[in-house]
């Protein structure tokens, strides 16, 4: 008994160590709903000997169960997991699957063919080398097909291989097929692929998925499997080595970068740059987790020892000295949005690249990206599963290359702030300046002496609530006591500012957004003057205020809510606005058109009711 599980072991460890060494393609499976996609997948795990014992006996009965196939195994059931997809017998989420020949590894992604999940598809083929587009012999090309096929250019995907399934529902004819290449290149034609090859097949009967069909003699290219198992991407062998840092391994007397090469190889003596800060170094020695080696690869996860020891940092980017590379803080990108709340400019995110982090800002949506036709079209905001052109400002310079140059490098993902769930992803087309232009200008008069020459400390006093609350009143009657006491305030009043600095805004909420980030930034600069700054704004949104908040430095900025409730707004309403909203005169009126968001934590909350000595008082308690 132990002897065969000794030997068990060691083929269970040589498989392994097979599988390991082979080369590795990424691929996705993409095309309309019920076009095949799932079988094709099953079917190939099928005939590549790649399914167990106990899961072939577990699809057989799930198989006879649904009845989807009659008596026959549904090798589709093999990607669908989810028991919706099993019921609707249609593909949700992205499944992803492994197999192997004696010739290569494969993981293949199987893409959800419906509209509303754009998304899942965009996930699935964004790691992807090449792809298989399905059609259905019987409908030809489809507008899903365009929109699939026009995804994945934009992914960067440059070899697709076009499989012209269920050629034996039209009984194998050779015009069905010529028909349907002659559609698909002259549709694909302004598109950016390098290689498209095209393979009539039935995935149900496994012809011409890993064995040439005795049904279609007029076709003698390579089987599916073929087509994919012998392409090999561009070769990189004299492409520069570089590597994005992970972590700072430290201890006592030992400092080195840690990450995984990309691209090239690093070799002890190379002279390299670190970026964006594009200090020097030479690499004096090169660790993995077990030796230190002379030279690392593509894929290889080391730490460098560099001379000097420079300042670097997680997200930094290490390449060689020779490297062009330009840190930027403003880029232009296609962005993939993928939650149910839209993409609003001049909003703050945080903006994620590989290690790199920094909060970011889309200061404009270009146009939105018609994924059916390719064509652009005006947006003010992103909606779920949509895809736009969009230029983005970040709070740091980042090293990031164009996406077509570069997927590792030139991808990135927007993050919520507030609830940090992923909303959007992106790809960087070009930068729009570089970061080392404009470069922060630091003076001997800071903003501690410009507030000790006032003997005051410089902050803001960020006062949000609804039109009416009184915002405005208290802060001319906390600027007046100020004043009195020979201190030195400033009130930044959102209706001032609208008929000035923000007059091109309006109301909506992308507007708001925007009209808050001036405030914000004007109320940065007067505080770097040493004064106190008084702004009094709706600001109805959370994301918006928390953004400006980040603007300073620690207990600079004091959020007060003037919580009034809406009718008495609606019984005071001061300029008449409430009355005109309830008319339809002004849209997006927040309270009555467009919602409020209470501060789910303000450094002071007034009543907007109460005394205004009493409130004032209870400011000027935490600025004195």
């Amino acid at each position: 008994m132990k002897s065969w599980s000794v030997t068990q072991q060691e083929g269970l460890s040589s498989f392994i160590k097979s599988q390991q060494e082979k080369d590795l393609l990424r691929f996705v499976v993409c095309g309309s709903v019920d076009d095949g996609k799932s079988t094709m997948i099953g079917r190939l795990l099928y005939d590549s000997k790649q399914i167990f014992d106990d899961q072939l006996e577990a699809l057989e009965r799930d198989s006879a169960r649904h009845g989807t196939q009659g008596e026959s195994i549904d090798f589709a059931l093999l990607t669908d997991g989810l028991m919706a997809e099993r019921e609707q017998g249609i593909t949700i989420d992205v499944a992803y699957r492994f197999f192997a020949t004696d010739k290569r590894a494969f993981i293949v992604a199987d893409v959800p063919g419906h509209e509303q999940y754009t998304r899942n598809m965009v996930t699935g083929a964004s790691t992807a080398d090449l792809a298989v587009v399905l059609i259905d012999a019987r409908k030809g090309v489809l507008t899903q097909t365009r929109r699939h096929s026009l995804l994945v250019d934009l992914l960067g995907i440059k070899r697709v291989v076009v499989a012209i399934n269920k050629i034996d529902l039209v009984d194998y004819r050779q015009e069905v097929f010529e028909s349907i290449t002659r559609d698909y290149l002259e549709f694909a034609h302004d598109l950016h692929f390098q290689e498209i090859h095209f393979v009539p097949i039935s995935a149900l009967t496994g012809e011409n998925l890993t064995m040439p069909s005795a049904n279609m003699n007029w076709y003698q290219g390579p089987t599916l499997l073929e087509s994919i198992q012998y392409w090999r991407p561009a070769d990189l062998i004299d492409a520069s080595a570089r590597m994005r840092i992970q972590l700072i391994s430290r201890t006592e007397n030992f400092r080195g970068v840690s990450g995984t090469v990309h691209r090239g190889s690093f070799t002890v003596g190379d002279e390299v740059k670190i970026f964006p800060s594009n200090q020097a170094a030479k690499i004096s020695k090169i660790i993995t987790y077990k030796e230190e080696i002379q030279t690392a690869h593509d894929s290889d996860a080391v730490t460098l020892l560099l001379e000097p020891e420079v300042d670097a940092t997680r997200g930094d980017l290490i390449a060689a000295s020779t490297e062009e590379l330009h840190p930027s803080d403003r880029f232009s990108a296609e962005i993939v949005w993928l939650h149910e709340d839209p993409l609003i400019h001049s909003r703050s995110y945080l903006l994620i690249a590989g290690t790199s982090q920094t909060p970011a800002t889309v200061t404009r949506i270009r146009h939105k990206i018609d994924v059916n036709t390719g064509s652009h079209n005006a947006a003010s905001n992103l909606g779920v599963n949509e895809i736009g052109s969009v230029e983005i400002a970040t709070d740091a310079p980042l090293t990031l290359l164009p996406y077509t140059q570069s997927r590792e490098f030139g991808n990135f993902i927007l993050v919520d702030r507030l609830t940090f769930r992923t909303v959007g992803a992106g790809m960087i087309r070009h930068s729009l300046r570089r970061g080392e232009n404009v470069v922060s200008q630091k003076y001997e008069v800071n903003k501690a002496a410009r507030a000790l020459q006032k003997n005051q400390k410089a902050q803001v006093i960020w006062l949000t609530g609804l039109s009416g609350s009184g915002k405005s009143t208290i802060a001319n009657a906390v600027e007046k006591r100020l004043h009195a006491l020979g201190m030195h305030a400033y009130v930044l009043d959102g209706d001032n500012l609208r008929l000035g600095l923000n007059s091109d805004l309006g109301f909506i909420p992308e507007d708001r957004a925007e009209n808050v980030r001036r405030v914000s930034e004007v109320a940065k600069v007067l505080v770097d003057s040493g004064l106190i700054v008084l702004v009094a704004v709706i600001s109805p949104f959370e994301i918006d205020r928390q953004r400006a908040k980040s603007l300073f430095e620690e207990g600079e900025f004091l959020e007060v809510f003037v919580d009034t409730p809406v009718e008495i707004c609606v019984d005071r309403d001061p300029k008449g606005l409430y009355k005109k909203a309830n008319k339809g005169e002004i849209p997006n009126f927040t309270g009555i058109g467009q919602g409020y968001e209470t501060p789910k934590n303000p450094d002071l909350h007034l009543k907007g009711d109460d005394d205004l000595d009493e409130n004032v008082s209870k400011i000027l308690g935490v600025i004195i």
